[in-house]
């Protein structure tokens, strides 16, 4: 009796909306179950990509560090090899005191030096003296001076450049000291001065020529001299004792 009540109430017209709002209903609930379930695995999903992110950024901050301490040891390196040097330039200079220098071989190498620089100045300036002079006499002197010069320019850029032979600094400075003080001293050989502009005029002009023709000159030994030392036909100073032993 009561199943044929039930039934008969559900047959209603009127329930059955009732039954159908509460199918919709029922629908409704699982769709927002899904939907919260897919809600909950992004959240997830959103979770481990923070929980990526953070290592990420603990990784930076280390390579940070030890990029820090890579510098920090880098530097140490650096003076390490700044101490050293001075370390080795100190005991560099003990040894020269010491008597640690070939001297015997010191004055054969200074005196190739001279002689190269002497010959190649004196080939080089000839040119220029032949047409200057008017006889063969007249060339013994200027080919003397040049002679003598370039041989004292030979041991001093020996002991000017050392074992320093890429420093074109060096080079540079000491034939062009050479060269100014020789031409200017020509110059001073000359024709005085005299307070007019046609004689200043000259003068400027004169020693113009004659730095020139004197820094050709002693350019042209400079590059003799630094040809012989990279060929190693001529040894920069300073030769050690157990080196020229060796040799």
């Amino acid at each position: 009796m009561v199943g044929e009540q039930v039934e008969e109430l559900l047959n209603r017209e009127e329930n059955r909306s009732l039954l159908d709002g509460l199918e919709k209903a029922s629908m409704r609930v699982e769709i927002a179950k899904k939907q919260l379930a897919e809600i909950e695995k992004q959240e997830l999903e959103l979770k481990r990509f923070k929980d990526y992110v953070s290592q990420l950024e603990n990784r930076a901050s280390e390579i940070e560090e030890c990029q820090k301490e890579i510098l920090e040891a880098r530097g140490m390196i650096e003076e390490a090899e700044r101490s050293l040097a001075q370390s080795e330039g100190g005991n560099a200079i003990r040894d020269g005191e010491d008597g640690g220098l070939d001297r015997d071989e010191e004055r054969f190498e200074s005196v190739k030096a001279a002689s190269i620089s002497a010959i190649v100045g004196t080939l080089a300036g000839l040119p220029i003296f032949l047409n200057q002079v008017n006889s063969t006499s007249q060339l013994l002197l200027p080919t003397a001076i040049t002679f003598i010069s370039c041989a004292l320019f030979g041991v001093t850029f020996r002991y000017t450049i050392r074992r320093d032979l890429d420093n074109i600094q060096l080079k540079t400075g000491t034939f062009a000291a050479f060269g100014f003080v020789k031409g200017l001293a020509t110059l001073d050989g000359g024709v005085p001065l005299e307070l007019s502009a046609e004689s200043f005029s000259s003068h400027v002009i004169d020693a113009a020529v004659y730095v020139s023709e004197n820094l050709y000159i002693f350019i042209c030994a400079a590059v003799a001299l630094d040809y012989c030392f990279k060929m190693s036909l001529l040894s920069p100073f300073p030769i050690r004792k157990s080196i020229s032993r060796v040799n």
